[in-house]
């Protein structure tokens, strides 16, 4: 028996056909990958399958349902998580908790049951501000809201986007726990490891190739259609003092013994670190673990509680304008201005930065031109895949040609291929004299990196080319020598 069944759906937002003629089944109890590259659609299905928007044709069911006409009880039975927003960041976890069990008519205490083996994790900080969570605090917060009512479906559109690997397995660990009490769950995500969790997959076409989507597969199936090896970055893994566009020895970023507090508590507590001019240099830790604090101090938004530290040559304690004046800065968050143009965030990126007009109507062809987005130049940056976005980000980012620049997350909840592209774009900064700080939770990306830091607890547990980490902690990969480390950690969230 299915839980979920779509038959020809297809989905119009003005010129722009986000789905076509796009038909899949969720056997009831399963847990159901919907995968598919930036653009293909998905949180479109999603919506329509939560009843937030409607399919200009097609058919599509919940639990029996018509998403049309059976609404009201679709809306009692499906628990919804959007990919963006889920929580009320100035409310407490407590009171989104109630928020969202009074939307749904019950109550936290009738509803308790079925979240407790969750909510039990975060419930010490029931009277913290979500805003103030860490990504998987707020994920086992959002997935208890979705589930307060009781689902028998649960939609969850890229849920761990953003989170770190160790809290993205115990996430996962959550999902095959709910599949087990009869849940359906139908998720998508851009993770490998993740889409191998799944029961099944239904992998949605290429933005290039809208035309009927693939049967339901098996994970393994999936790997021909997603990864293009053709356009996958090698792992570099030799520091750049051997890289004839790096710099020898020249040190871009120096940090000696940095510390930040917030009241008693040390958010970066005592690192020490040096970065090589054309470094890719990689900063990773678990959510909470004190790696957005550091990266704000180094790039001028934030000024450290003790320690040392200097970028291009410039104290960040008494010199941060100047050394906003050569960096560039992208956040997973916030990078561009989405009511606007790509043009005119170019031009308006380039003013920002003291750039002279020829200058910047030179540099706005030359990189449409790179990201072969020439016709898209009037486009609204909204309408654009997330990916492109990225890209678009980047490329923008280093518009003024900066010393170094901060990568916060840049690839987050980005298709794989899209990702190897990205770093084919760090790569090419990087050979050109620029000095890439980037944190990421793809383990995989990790590898492409020069050197790295894995933080817990606010300090440096370990910093070395990824091979050596590898030898060191006697660890097949990446992600291995990260779950060691972060399940160390023993400061609480």
């Amino acid at each position: 028996m299915n839980a979920i069944e779509v038959n020809n759906v297809c989905k119009s937002y003005g010129e722009i056909q986000a789905l076509r003629d796009f038909s899949f089944n969720v056997a009831k109890g399963s847990l159901h990958g919907l995968i598919g590259p930036d653009g293909t659609g998905k949180t479109s299905m999603f919506r329509i399958l939560a009843t937030l928007i409607l399919p200009s044709s097609g058919t599509a069911s919940v639990d029996g349902f018509d998403v049309v006409s059976g609404l009201k009880h679709i809306r009692q039975r499906v628990g919804y998580m959007p990919g963006r927003f889920s929580l009320y960041p100035d409310l407490t976890v407590e009171e989104n908790l109630r928020f969202f069990a009074t939307l749904f008519g019950t109550t936290i205490e009738e509803g308790y049951p079925i979240i407790k083996d969750i909510y039990r994790q975060i419930e010490r900080f029931k009277n913290r501000r979500a805003g103030a969570l860490s990504g998987g605090m707020k994920q086992k917060l959002a997935l208890s809201c979705a589930l307060i009512h009781q689902p028998s479906v649960l939609l969850l559109d890229e849920p761990t986007t953003g989170v770190d690997p160790v809290s993205r397995t115990e996430f996962w660990d959550m999902l095959a726990r709910l599949k087990q009490q009869g849940i359906t769950i139908l998720v998508s995500t851009p993770y490998q490891e993740e889409i191998n969790r799944c029961d099944d997959i239904t992998s949605l076409p290429l933005p290039s190739a809208l035309t009927t989507p693939h049967a339901p597969q098996t994970p393994n199936e999936m790997h021909p259609f997603y990864i293009n090896k053709e356009c996958q970055p090698q792992p570099s893994n030799n520091h750049p003092s051997a890289n004839n566009h790096a710099c020898k020895n020249e040190t871009i970023i120096h940090v000696s013994h940095l510390v930040k507090t917030f009241g008693t508590f040390n958010a970066v507590d005592d690192i020490s670190f040096d970065v090589q001019r054309g470094e890719i240099f990689g900063f990773l830790g678990a959510n909470g673990a004190g790696k957005t604090t550091a990266m704000r101090i180094l790039s001028g938004l934030s000024k450290p509680s003790s320690g040392q530290a200097t970028v291009a040559g410039f104290d960040v304690s008494t010199q941060h304008e100047a050394i906003k004046r050569r960096i560039g800065y992208m956040s997973q968050r916030f990078s561009l201005y989405e009511d606007l143009t790509l043009t005119e965030n170019i031009r308006l990126f380039g003013g920002i930065y003291g750039m002279k007009p020829a200058d910047i109507k030179h540099e706005t062809q030359r990189l449409l031109n790179k990201l072969t987005l020439q016709n898209e130049a009037n486009r609204l940056v909204k309408t654009l895949p997330l990916g492109f976005k990225q890209k678009l980000a980047f490329m923008v980012s280093i518009l003024h040609r900066p010393e170094v620049v901060f990568l916060d997350e840049p690839t987050g909840g980005v298709d794989i291929n899209t990702r190897h592209q990205f770093w084919q774009l760090i790569y090419e900064a990087a050979q050109s004299g620029i000095t890439i700080f980037v944190t990421t939770h793809y383990m995989d990306e990790a590898e492409y990196c020069h050197r790295l830091s894995i933080m817990v607890d606010g300090k440096i547990r370990a910093l070395d080319t990824p091979e050596a980490l590898k030898r060191q902690y006697a660890k097949e990969n990446l992600g291995e020598v990260f779950t060691l480390l972060a399940r160390n950690a023993e400061r609480s969230e």
